[in-house]
This record gives structure tokens, C-alpha cells and sequence, in this order.
């Protein structure tokens, strides 16, 4: 159990690597910025198509994928409105500040689920585990960015960005956690996790990987997108 805890972990500090690539050199040239997004997006997809759904019909039924598909990406769908609703729209820097503390917030909402996805993985196959923990690492990177920018701007300190993504970093292995606790309880949730997972990343993919990565360099993106499907192929040939 600890290792698998301690894999959630790692997979959370991505969220710290992000805001230190923000925190202190700055933001990267955009041509980076869409392909480190779009690595992120082809990784997620591969292990969407590859493990997640074949997995979660494997250990669970259709209705219960379905009904694990759609909440998932129901509460990522509910986070993104809540963000709508209460981004502010002035550009004053006490303004910058609330932003990244509600980007912070919901990170760490959407971060639990992806501690119970690891969970699950590691209960479904041996090598899901290991394979789910690389890929939410890596999405963590951009989301740690995201959050860090509009924090530096607003005035933040760097050891207070790098203490608040700290602290979201810790919300994965938790979720780790409760999750090995649930499947235990009942290994029919295995199924419901792993395409609650599955929703969750579908939605971060089409409505912000995907469309934030092809903003500034389409080519960039999709050169991103396809290495990312290439590395968790390649990786689930050595696994």
C-alpha cells in the first residue's frame, strides 16, 4: 500500500514541478507551453482508450461504466461552470489573487478523483497503476502553471505559490488512499472509478488540454498529442 500511496504522491509534486517552472523562471515560450498541453492531452487520450474504459467494462458492466463515464465528467463540468461564475473579470492584482486561489481549489477538487483512479488502476491490472499515476503526473504540470501565474501576478510570494501547490499535491496520494480503501470494501467499485476517471479526463481534454494547447501553435499541439499516445503505447509494451 505504501508504494501505491507514495506513487500518487509523485504523481501530485507534477503540480509543484508546474508552478516552479512558473514561480521562478517564468512562463515558457507558447510554442512550449502547447506542446508540453498537448503531451499532456495524447497521454490522457491513450490511456483513456487503451486501459481506462477497456477496464472499467472488464471489472464492472456497461451501466455502471456509463453511469461512472457521465459523473465524471459531469463534476469536471460543474467545476468548470463554478469557475465561469465566480472568475472576477478585473485585472487588478487583488483580483489575480482570488482567481488562482479558486484555480487552486479546483485542482485539488479534481485531484481526489485522480488519487481514486490510481486506486483503481492498481486494483484492475498491475501495470494501470503505475501507468495512470504517470499520466495525471504529467497533466499536473500545466495545471500547477496555470495556477501559479495568475498568483505570481497578483504578487504572491515564491515560497507561498510553491506552499499552496504544495499543499494540492497532497490531495492525490489521499485520494489514493480512500480509494484502496473503497475497493476493498467492494471491488465492484474498481469498474465505476475507473470510468469515473475516465469522464473526468474526457472533459479536461476536450474543453481545456486540447483547445488551450492549439492557441498559440496547432503544430506544437498535435506534435505534443502525438508523442504522448506514442509514450503510454510504448510504455505499455515494456510494462
Amino acid at each position: 500500500m505504501a508504494a501505491i500511496v507514495l506513487m500518487g504522491l509523485i504523481a501530485g509534486l507534477g503540480t509543484c514541478l508546474g508552478a516552479l517552472l512558473v514561480a521562478l523562471p517564468g512562463r515558457p515560450r507558447p510554442g512550449v507551453f502547447s506542446f508540453l498541453l498537448g503531451l499532456a492531452a495524447g497521454i490522457m487520450a491513450a490511456v483513456i482508450v487503451i486501459d481506462l474504459v477497456p477496464s472499467s467494462l472488464r471489472y464492472g458492466s456497461l451501466p455502471a461504466a456509463l453511469a461512472g463515464f457521465l459523473s465524471g465528467a459531469g463534476l469536471m463540468a460543474i467545476l468548470d461552470l463554478a469557475f465561469i461564475f465566480f472568475s472576477p473579470s478585473s485585472a487588478r492584482p487583488g483580483s489575480f489573487l482570488k482567481m488562482g486561489f479558486l484555480i487552486a481549489a479546483g485542482i485539488a477538487l479534481h485531484d481526489f478523483p485522480e488519487g481514486l483512479a490510481i486506486a483503481a488502476g492498481y486494483a484492475a491490472a498491475k501495470d494501470l497503476g503505475p501507468l495512470l499515476a504517470f499520466a495525471i503526473g504529467l497533466h499536473n504540470i500545466p495545471e500547477g502553471m496555470a495556477c501559479a501565474a495568475p498568483l505570481k501576478y497578483g504578487g504572491l510570494s515564491t515560497g507561498l505559490i510553491l506552499a499552496i501547490n504544495a499543499a494540492i499535491s497532497l490531495v492525490t496520494p489521499l485520494g489514493v488512499l480512500l480509494g484502496l480503501a473503497a475497493v476493498k470494501v467492494s471491488g465492484g467499485l474498481i469498474g465505476l472509478l475507473l470510468a469515473f476517471a475516465a469522464g473526468a479526463m474526457t472533459y479536461i481534454i476536450l474543453r481545456e488540454l486540447a483547445p488551450q494547447s492549439r492557441r498559440n501553435s496547432k503544430f506544437m499541439a498535435c506534435l505534443g498529442m502525438a508523442a504522448g499516445a506514442a509514450a503510454i503505447m510504448a510504455l505499455g509494451l515494456i510494462f
